[in-house]
């Protein structure tokens, strides 16, 4: 025969803290639940291209065409890697920042100047 003596005292020291005999968690939820701080997050895009700079024009272009279509996304954190490689990411763009805070919104290895975001952005460093 099973001994069931200690399931019993469980079930006992619940109904009597509940006072109507049902049987649920000993600690309730916190009642106001923290509110988290908001997160970066990192979205992997896959495709296929026949070598190393077919695949960095593609992502630079997926990544300026995602940027028009969402300005909250860091484009500066944009990288490209092999499919099976991830710790060999590439920066996409240059993201040096410039006199009044601004980045760089040029494709990494740029030669020239350095440019800002949008039409008509400002432009600093050595350029021709």
């Amino acid at each position: 025969m099973r001994d069931d003596r200690a399931a019993r005292r469980h079930r006992e020291a619940t109904a009597r803290l509940h006072g109507d005999g049902r049987d649920g968690p000993l600690i309730g939820a916190p009642r106001r639940p923290a509110p988290r701080p908001p997160r970066h997050f990192t979205v992997h895009l896959g495709f296929v291209a026949a070598d190393p700079a077919v695949a960095r024009e593609h992502a630079v272009a997926y990544a300026e065409a995602l940027g028009l279509l969402r300005p909250e996304l860091a484009l500066g954190a944009a990288a490209l890697s092999p499919a099976d490689a991830w710790h060999r990411a590439e920066r996409l763009f240059c993201d040096s920042v410039g006199p009044d805070g601004e980045r760089c919104a040029d494709v990494a290895g740029h030669p020239g100047f350095h440019h800002a975001p949008g039409p008509g952005g400002l432009g600093w460093g050595d350029g021709d």
